[in-house]
């Protein structure tokens, strides 16, 4: 899916690469929905419904990544300003599909013709 050339310009190269779907954009999902609270790895798994055996593995990629901050057992959200604009344009574009339907590239170039 392409992305605009604000959000390439903006966002950390290393942030590209979460995907959709994955353990990675479900975590990120759901400490951008809580920014203001830490979690254990416990919590993220429970509300995240990621196995156990993949959770440790995702919070330390997202960590190596820079997207997630870790202080004794508690993980939140990395602080920087990039980081939070791409979480939140993720949970933006999920929420419009949600209400509005996802939009068909196809459909959509036909009415660029």
């Amino acid at each position: 899916m392409p992305i605009s050339a604000k959000e390439f310009e903006e966002t950390p190269e290393k942030a590209l690469e979460i995907r959709e779907g994955t353990n990675a954009e479900k975590i990120l999902n759901f400490l951008l929905k809580n920014q203001d609270k830490a979690f254990t790895r416990k919590e993220i798994m429970e509300e995240t419904e990621v196995k156990s055996g993949s959770i440790g593995v995702t919070l330390s990629r997202l960590e190596e990544k820079n997207l997630v901050r870790h202080k004794g057992n508690y993980w939140a959200l990395a602080r920087d300003d990039k980081i939070a604009t791409l979480a939140s344009e993720i949970q933006g574009t999920k929420t419009a599909n949600e209400d509005l339907g996802e939009e068909s590239e196809e459909e959509w170039l036909k009415k660029e013709e």
